[in-house]
């Protein structure tokens, strides 16, 4: 169901207004080794001998024009801009994602600094721009510290295990948008389906003591209009329940999200000033509740078994940056063919066009935050920044399930004993509940966890009878570390037990499939036909489907990448195994699913 709010390539999809640019294409650039662009002011007078590069492709990749794998700390990018020249409004610079520490100016002034390399940024530049030609000019300073968060980017020379090309500077979308001097600046929406309304959240910017100003909402369900409601605007933070139930529609009288049965609402949203509109933007959301109760993961009432794939989100030419908005729909195409219902996004903050059409079909996706390797203060105060800054960036998206801050004790390697270490996955922990209290949290994805409400376990045993044999009926043991699993690492760190919660094979396979080759890696022995491969994959998966205190798995992974060789899909994203072969055994009833009192 395409919504309303759909615009190609518009990289906001739950915030849309029909005025914006892109600003992907080509660029100037410039290496800064010598640091030396500062004190030249390159801000004012670009340097004369630059190169081109295609935003927001970084210039490690194929893609960018440039294809320089080698790390460069500092780099520079060039743009004319063209001033619109519209009275009364605002221009607001939008950058989808930038690594890691970014400055911009405009016409030879800087305008601000943002620090961090997935969130989404923004500046009002309006006072900036001046009539005719406007040059921006934005610097990004990249390192290969540990401290910052960095996901499965390389911090060496070369590529080593699953670790890849750095990613440098700009690679998402830069675009602008124009808005009036009061506007929507952000929206959040959360759903309550026992009470049957959507409780919105909308964040005004501008002087709204200067006149009077009202919040209308408009939600509609294909086509047909369900809810209509307008507030007053009396300060920033506006808030507003609407019910949205309808006993005629479904028979909880509200239509529902989730894989198979993707529905969606449409939401229009109008700032109105003297019942005149000044701002109009376009959104959706999606009803669904996530909770655990008993041992199981119930999504909207019912137990949900969760067959997950590990998307890293790589291309070959373009690295971390999707070739465009049509490979996102393709990815999701394939594994939904495959027979997964979900995704978790390892070490990535993926394009927000990726979210949106997961939300359109159904494809339930954990959003994982891209660790830093070493402990420290300024690894925490990095981390916790952006983190929260993606919390409230993606809250919206009903496709988000669980978010998972950590992973594999990555930033944290201490953390089995370590009670600061300990103490920080808390902190995140309760940070992550006190913005969203809806949706489970992972704090230390795969083995010593703290506070968990869900406890997820990685091993690539490669041979399903030993995997079947270690886990089956050692639920209490796993939980008391007298089992170990992946690498000899415990279920739980020091002083946490286990209490019950559901329990996932979040990583598990990784069978590499290529016919092997110099420099390539995966996990346990290389297979070199589509027979062996099957039938490794077969018996393992069966092996977790049996255990009848799991409820789901995250197999290892979508698609090869770089020295990686253990996708099921190829480096430029193609079959490696004809999808309904996978799909057969993924969808294949296997063992007896163990599930406790439920209560819808």
């Amino acid at each position: 169901m395409m919504m309303k709010s759909y615009r190609k390539d518009y990289p906001r999809p739950q915030l849309v207004r029909d005025s914006w640019t892109s600003l992907n294409g080509a660029w100037d650039f410039a290496f800064d080794d010598a640091k030396c662009g500062e004190k030249e002011k390159w801000y004012e007078v670009f340097p004369a001998q630059a190169l081109q590069i295609c935003v927001p492709f970084t210039y490690e990749t194929v893609t960018s024009g440039i294809a320089d794998p080698s790390h460069h700390e500092t780099v520079w990018y060039h743009k004319v801009l063209e001033k619109a020249g519209n009275e009364g409004k605002l221009t607001l610079l939008h950058l989808e994602g930038c690594d890691f520490e970014t400055d911009v100016w405009v016409n030879g002034t800087h305008v601000g600094t943002h620090r961090g390399g997935y969130a989404r940024f923004s500046f009002d530049i309006t006072a900036y721009l001046q009539e005719g030609e406007n040059h921006l000019v934005i610097r990004a300073k990249d390192s290969m510290s540990i401290e910052q968060p960095r996901g499965k980017q390389r911090w060496q020379k070369d590529n080593f295990g699953c670790w890849y090309v750095q990613t440098t500077g700009i690679w998402k979308t830069v675009w602008t948008e124009e808005v009036p001097e009061v506007y929507l600046e952000a929206l959040k929406a959360t759903p309550d389906i026992t009470d049957g309304c959507i409780r919105m959240e909308y964040l005004v910017a501008g002087d709204i003591a200067a006149k009077e100003y009202e919040i209308e909402t408009e939600v509609s369900f294909a086509g047909t209009l369900i809810a209509k409601s307008r507030k007053q605007v009396c300060r920033k933070l506006v808030k507003d329940d609407i019910c949205i139930y309808r006993p005629e529609e479904s028979p909880w009288g509200i239509h529902t999200w989730g894989p198979g049965h993707p529905e969606l609402y449409d939401v229009t949203i109008r700032i109105l000033e003297a019942g005149q509109t000044l701002d109009e933007v376009y959104s959706y959301f999606g009803m669904r509740e996530i909770r655990i109760e008993e041992g199981n993961i119930l999504l909207n009432g019912s137990p949900l078994y969760q067959r997950l794939i590990l998307d890293q989100g790589y291309w070959k030419d373009s690295h971390l940056t999707p070739p465009d908005e049509q490979a996102l729909i393709d990815d999701i195409d394939k594994l939904q063919a495959m027979g997964f219902n979900g995704l978790r996004k390892h070490m990535k903050i993926e394009d927000e066009r990726f979210l949106y059409w997961c939300d359109v079909k159904g494809m339930l996706v954990w959003s994982e935050m891209a660790a830093a390797y070493e402990f420290s203060d300024d690894a925490v105060e990095e981390f916790t920044k952006e983190w929260l800054e993606i919390v409230r960036q993606n809250y919206s998206h009903p496709c988000i399930i669980t978010w998972t801050p950590f992973n594999e004790s990555w930033g944290v390697p201490r953390i089995k004993t370590c009670r600061k270490q300990q103490e920080f996955t808390e902190a995140i922990y309760y940070l992550t509940r006190s913005i969203d209290g809806m949706r489970p949290i992972i704090t230390n994805d795969g083995w010593e966890h703290t506070i968990s409400d869900i406890l997820t376990l990685h091993d690539y045993e490669e041979d399903g009878d030993v995997f079947f044999d270690r886990y089956d009926g050692h639920l209490e043991e796993i939980g008391t570390g007298e089992i170990y699993h992946s690498q000899y690492k415990s279920a739980l760190a020091e002083g946490y037990p286990y209490t019950g919660q559901p329990v996932i094979i979040s990583e598990y396979g990784g069978i590499a499939f290529s016919g092997g080759g110099a420099g390539t890696w995966g996990y346990g022995n290389t297979v070199d036909t589509e027979e062996a491969f099957l039938a490794r994959f077969d018996k393992i998966t069966t092996a977790i489907k049996k255990l009848p205190y799991v409820s789901g798995y995250c197999y290892t992974q979508v698609s090869d990448v770089q020295q990686e060789i253990n996708g099921l899909l190829t480096e430029d994203h193609e079959y490696k195994i004809a999808p309904e072969k996978i799909r057969e055994i993924n969808c294949r009833e296997a063992g007896i699913r163990k599930v406790g009192k439920v209560t819808t």
